[in-house]
């Protein structure tokens, strides 16, 4: 192998951390303490504790934050992914196609909106929805057996932070007529060829969960689009069906936003486009020590990080893409017992997924077998998380990067 990390400067024998998490919430929250407590206090004044002046301001500054026209709060990311497919025209009978490798909303929403899950594989490099394999499904003869029937829409998953191939899913709607609704659950502030997650369909869910990079104290989502008439109806919906008070004129749910996660969202918002950045710096720090340890390929392209020939591999990224890390996510040789390794030294790791979506016993239904997904279900093998927030330090990346070259040493 190459210098290790702590030979380039990054740990020595006196700042070696003791731990290393994977994620921090406090150190954010001591950075911003006093903003928050004024904002919780500000609602509680008001006594407006559901929808009201606060989620009407978020909304306002989401949408300039993603270029969408509209944007529509809701009480999490799933709401937002029910919202958008029904707002996009989902209907009991549809079908939709997404990627099996993603978290289990982007698929239940399908589900909870009467259509049909069409789990296709993803690209080995980014381990996003894999747009070529979409347009051969949708490509194949309405008499050919593998092509489902009435596909309304496909749901890409920007995954980790960094948009699908979203050129080429904007061709396949237009070739096939189907809506493009983003699952941007991660991607907060990540951007495709300059154009921000969100305004790249015809509709987007995002997810506020406390672990994203724009975090509420609980659980919150928000929905966007840029056709004013959408965002009516998934404010119609998200309140019972009601457009006002007592009348009912569909089925909708209670996915109201509550005001107090809106107003604690309002002061981070202004953050986020540092915070992000931050988060790519560390993405940085991570690639070179990686490289300059030996342990993975010098290059994170699509064509470099999908080959087996080092024992890390950092998924590949997309010239296009504006990649805001969500998650760090490695491929690594003995995944398992490289995360064992790493909790015995205190540094926080996890699997996003261990187990593919069509293999789980919940769509046994759908009749998809393992080797059905190959990329998808050796991805579930590799994948590994590590730290990733943005007050991250270097010493701290350092520190892990250094047991995982001691791991393969």
């Amino acid at each position: 192998m190459k210098s290790s990390p702590s030979s380039a400067g990054f740990v020595t024998a006196t700042s070696v951390p003791q731990s290393v998490p994977l994620l921090d919430l406090r150190r954010q929250y001591d950075g911003i303490r006093e903003e928050v407590l004024a904002a919780i206090a500000r609602v509680c004044d008001s006594q407006s504790f559901v929808l009201g002046p606060e989620v009407e301001a978020l909304e306002t500054g989401i949408a300039a934050v993603t270029g969408a026209a509209c944007a529509v709060g809701c009480s999490s990311g799933t709401e937002a992914l029910w919202l958008a497919l029904v707002a996009a025209g989902v209907k009991p009978g549809d079908s939709v196609i997404t990627t099996a490798f993603s978290f289990f909303a982007s698929a239940s929403a399908i589900v909870r909106a009467g259509a049909t899950p069409v789990f296709v594989d993803v690209d080995p490099a980014t381990l996003n929805l894999d747009a070529a394999l979409v347009g051969h499904l949708l490509s194949a003869g309405k008499s050919d057996a593998r092509r489902p029937d009435k596909i309304r829409a496909v749901l890409p998953v920007h995954l980790f932070g960094q948009c699908a191939d979203m050129d080429h899913f904007d061709r396949i709607a237009q070739e096939f007529e189907v809506a493009i609704v983003e699952d941007a659950a991660q991607a907060i502030g990540a951007e495709w060829n300059g154009h921000g997650a969100g305004s790249l369909g015809v509709t987007a869910a995002f997810s506020f969960y406390p672990s994203k990079n724009l975090s509420a104290f609980g659980d919150a989502g928000i929905v966007t689009t840029s056709t004013p008439r959408m965002a009516d109806h998934m404010r119609q919906l998200r309140n019972h069906g009601s457009p006002r008070r007592y009348y009912h004129h569909e089925f909708g749910w209670n996915g109201r936003m509550d005001a107090i996660q809106a107003a604690v969202l309002r002061v981070k918002l202004p953050h986020i486009a540092e915070w992000n950045r931050r988060r790519q710096r560390h993405s940085e720090t991570y690639d070179r020590l990686f490289w300059s340890s030996g342990l993975a390929p010098e290059k994170t392209s699509n064509r470099t990080s999908s080959q087996p020939s080092a024992p890390v591999r950092p998924l590949g990224r997309s010239q296009q893409a504006k990649h805001v890390f969500h998650q760090y996510v490695i491929r690594a040789e003995r995944r398992d017992d490289l995360r064992n390794f790493l909790t015995d030294r205190k540094i926080g790791s996890e699997i996003y997924y261990p187990l593919p979506l069509h293999l789980q016993p919940v769509f046994s239904y759908l009749g998809l077998k393992a080797g059905d997904l190959p990329v998808s279900e050796q991805a579930a093998k590799e994948v590994l998380a590590l730290p990733m927030f943005p007050e991250l330090t270097d010493a701290e990346i350092g520190h892990v990067v250094e047991s995982i070259a001691e791991f393969y040493s």
